[in-house]
């Protein structure tokens, strides 16, 4: 009988005797299929990015609103509603991703960041710029997540653990230079973006426009580094020359110098023991909720004189100051705790073990009263009781945000490192708030 369609000549594959030949569903990659759908059929109904989704439109985004040039009756072009570039990051943040490329590319791929964008295109450069330049906006979002659940008493800020979370800039060991150094460095950059500009002014068809202008920006942005380098090289050294004072003769130490990748990243000792350029965060979490509420970034090593400015945050954003602090034994400062003391807040931190001192010998600065009922307060076994809350606190907060990928920031100064640390701690209080209104244990 004739076909109306040749078919393909038939398959011959070789199979044992007696058994028949494999029958096989092999791939048909050229087959056009017709899949009608829309973005809200494909997540269900309890998945986490409408959880996130209705956690944002529960925020007042009047702040980034204020910022949009673009309005009604004007030119312009319409930018992306805030809504949703702060669901992205904030989805982003607690599945693990903190890179705007690849942000940028699960919005391609990914049903869930699909349902987030619901049609409106994004790119990496867009996100980049969101994620690192609002910290004084996130400021705010950080305080409503908080202010959300005070208002229902499921939170009271009335006993706060306080940790510091030290991690690595984005910088290398080998881009600090002392004074010469740096001095060089600037040289070469300002030759660099000068070479740059006459190349273009003479022969503007050598490399295209685009490839141009990207070189000399970078080459700029590079030259301004070594000069904020350079601003920052007298404070470090005097902060050594103040070292080699305490030091003595005996003890030598280094030449101060700063980084020409991150001016403002510092080198410090880390967990581990070694010793990285990094940025020193600073968390505060209450103990109750487990809520984040307050963030600080500095580029000290040291914690102390960081736990009075915490609380002072607080008593800004929320018209309250908690009644006790945890915190660890690098936040000690006798004249600290006094002050704390004085507005109301008892301090719960171990004393400073130092050198033995033998009972007959009388201690060099006698205790105020303030200073020896804290030391007191701390031998007593409720007071040990109560500071170990700490741990299971404020630790855990920094361990979640490890776990998030919190091991190295991917942008440069304190600011923009803040804006990093905040995306944290809000992503923190979203899975937290979801938590405490399911009735979740902490």
């Amino acid at each position: 009988m004739d076909e109306l369609f040749d078919l393909p000549p038939a398959e011959i594959h070789p199979s044992e005797p007696g058994r028949g030949r494999p029958r096989l569903q092999r791939p048909r990659r050229e087959q056009i299929t017709l899949r009608p759908s829309d973005l809200e059929s494909l997540l269900p109904p309890e998945h986490r990015a409408r959880l996130v989704w209705a956690f944002v439109e529960g925020l007042d985004l009047a702040a980034f609103h204020a910022r949009i040039r673009a309005v009604e009756g004007h030119s312009g072009r319409p930018p992306i509603d805030p809504a949703i570039l702060v669901s992205l990051w904030l989805y982003a943040t607690l599945e693990g991703v903190g890179s705007a490329r690849a942000l940028d590319r699960l919005c391609e791929e990914h049903d869930a960041y699909r349902w987030i964008c619901g049609g409106v295109g994004v790119n990496y450069h867009t996100l980049a710029d969101f994620r690192a330049a609002n910290a004084d906006l996130l400021d705010g979002l950080l305080a409503q997540s908080v202010a959300a659940l005070l208002a229902t008493g499921e939170a009271t800020l009335a006993r706060v653990a306080h940790d510091g979370v030290r991690v690595r800039a984005s910088a290398g060991a080998g881009s600090y230079r002392g004074r010469r150094g740096l001095g060089r460095a600037l040289e070469d950059a300002t030759a660099q973006v000068t070479a740059l500009r006459d190349e273009l002014d003479d022969d503007p068809s050598a490399t295209s426009r685009r490839t141009a202008a990207a070189r000399e920006r970078a080459a700029a942005e590079r030259e301004a580094r070594v000069r904020a380098a350079l601003e920052a090289l007298p404070d470090l050294e005097a902060a050594k020359a103040r070292a080699r004072a305490r030091g003595g003769k005996g003890r030598p130490v280094s030449e101060a110098r700063a980084s020409t990748t991150d001016p403002e990243a510092r080198v410090m000792r880390m967990g581990d023991g070694g010793y990285r350029p990094a940025y020193n965060g600073q968390l505060t979490t209450d103990v109750g909720s487990g809520l984040v509420c307050g963030v600080a970034v500095t580029n000290r090593g040291s914690d102390q004189g960081e736990l009075g400015p915490a609380l002072d945050r607080l008593e800004r954003a929320f018209g309250r100051r908690p009644a006790e602090v945890l915190a660890d034994g690098g936040y000690v400062s006798l004249a600290e705790i006094e002050t704390l003391e004085a507005c109301g807040t008892s301090v719960y931190a171990p004393p400073m073990t130092g050198r033995a001192r033998s009972d007959d010998r009388p201690p060099r600065h006698p205790d105020s009263p303030t200073v020896a009922a804290w030391r007191d307060r701390m031998t007593t076994a409720d007071g040990q009781l109560l500071y170990r809350l700490r741990a299971a606190v404020a630790e855990w907060v920094n361990a979640l945000a490890r776990n998030r990928g919190l091991q190295q920031y991917r942008v440069r100064g304190l600011e923009r490192v803040r804006s990093v640390l905040l995306w944290f701690a809000l992503a923190h209080n979203l899975d937290r708030t979801l938590a405490i209104r399911a009735g979740a244990p902490g």
